[in-house]
């Protein structure tokens, strides 16, 4: 893949889009609590939403979407209640979904003045939308082949081009590099930083690279609740004198796991490196390092887990 075109998108209207979460609840029909009181105010720039499979991520997002209403608190986009008017914030939204499908029948060029249709975009300008978009995402060689015919990371560059269709305030991406190889990984992370500036851009994602590569703030969620909120450094803050290495004999290596959370092995002539989060040193040979986001996040999933 080439490197990324300029963008051709216009600047927003807005100049500070603003999204407000006020103790947002989301449960299911079965009472089962899938996001549990998460307030959280945002601004432009790139959110990073980790958490673990389960954690609720994709429930809040199908929220913040106007795809599933609040059992209970609120979301405020410019001050304006989404679940009261949810077409306020529809016409800002760019939504890539962790299932989206296709129409394998159909052309990527096909497929997206399609869906520009649905969007409500003007008919005289979604030819020229759609090529733009083709391109921003490396597709334009490949605009006139059926989908059927895509690879998976294809598909997907496919929909993440359909939520950029109309120029979005606030663009929502679910697990977007499922299934990207690392130059298309690479590419869409440039493209998340250069659409940022005044818009909103929200990643939800379990890949801690993804999100150490691009995001300004951080959010962190565990069994449906908001476990931290802050920037990258703040957190891994908090795991500064945790995080340890250290060289131990082969066989004690599967041990080590059951007893402490290894965030990286790697073996050496003289016995197998071993990188953990624990609040005390393992042993005395163990040396403390500096840590990094994904060591600073296995440690905050350690520390929920104890609690």
């Amino acid at each position: 893949m080439n490197a990324p075109a300029p963008l051709p998108f216009s600047a927003p209207a807005l100049d500070r889009p603003m999204l407000s979460l006020e103790a947002l609840s989301y449960r299911y029909p079965n009472g089962h609590s899938a996001v549990d009181s998460v307030s959280l105010e945002l601004g432009p720039g790139i959110l990073g939403l980790l958490g673990p499979n389960g954690a609720g991520k994709s429930s809040l997002m199908r929220v913040l979407a106007t795809l599933s209403r609040p059992s209970s608190g609120r979301v405020l986009w410019n001050g304006v209640d989404i679940a009261l008017q949810p077409d306020a914030l529809r016409a800002a939204l760019g939504y890539l979904p962790q299932d989206f499908g296709v129409y394998p029948a159909l052309t990527a060029r096909e497929f997206l003045r399609y869906l520009a249709a649905v969007k409500g975009l003007p008919h005289r300008t979604t030819a020229r939308r759609v090529d733009e978009c083709l391109a921003l995402v490396g597709l334009s060689a490949s605009a006139d082949t059926r989908l059927g015919n895509f690879s998976g990371g294809m598909r997907q560059r496919v929909g993440i081009a359909q939520a950029l269709l109309n120029d979005p305030q606030l663009l929502i991406v679910d697990e977007p590099t499922v299934g990207l190889d690392p130059e298309e990984r690479m590419r869409f992370r440039h493209l998340l930083t250069d659409l940022a500036g005044a818009r909103l851009v929200i990643l939800c994602t379990h890949i801690v690279s993804d999100v150490e590569a691009s995001a300004t703030e951080l959010a962190v969620m565990l069994a449906g609740r908001l476990h931290f909120a802050g920037t990258p450094a703040a957190l891994i803050a908090q795991a500064r004198g945790k995080v340890w290495d250290w060289t131990v004999d082969a066989e004690r290596l599967a041990s080590l796991r059951t007893e402490y959370h290894v965030s990286a092995s790697l073996r050496r002539p003289d016995g197998v490196r071993v990188r953990l989060v624990a609040a005390q040193s393992p042993a005395p040979e163990a040396e403390a390092v500096e840590p990094g986001l994904e060591d600073a996040y296995v440690w905050l999933l350690s520390s929920a887990a104890g609690a």
